[in-house]
């Protein structure tokens, strides 16, 4: 039998990670609520690129581009390969997943919803 001060742990515990989840969720979408990096993750959902060709069709000055870039990289969202004395964006893997995850009442991609 599971004691009540045992039971009282167990709900602060899940509270607790659903708070951590809701707050993980909410700061990844604040990363691509910026313009900028919507455009960038727009550009790269077509396949990798180098800056240059990202300059091209995101009209920033290259150094924003640069952060925007980081911060994308930082949340998990773009990864980077070298190529000579080029780098590479892409999406990483599990981008769109992720975002799915993070919009609230939607089922995880391929379960229906009951």
């Amino acid at each position: 039998m599971t004691d009540s001060k045992s039971l009282e742990s167990m709900t602060v515990d899940t509270q607790a990670d659903t708070t951590l989840a809701a707050a993980a969720s909410v700061s990844l979408l604040q990363t691509v609520a910026d313009p900028v990096r919507w455009a960038v993750l727009q550009q790269l959902a077509q396949g990798p690129a180098c800056v240059c060709n990202l300059q091209e069709h995101v009209p920033v000055q290259g150094n924003l581009l640069s952060y925007h870039l980081k911060v994308l990289r930082e949340a998990g969202l773009v990864t980077t390969s070298r190529r000579g004395r080029w780098v590479d964006y892409a999406l990483a893997g599990d981008a769109l997943a992720r975002l799915h995850a993070a919009l609230p009442g939607l089922p995880a991609p391929g379960r229906v919803r009951p």
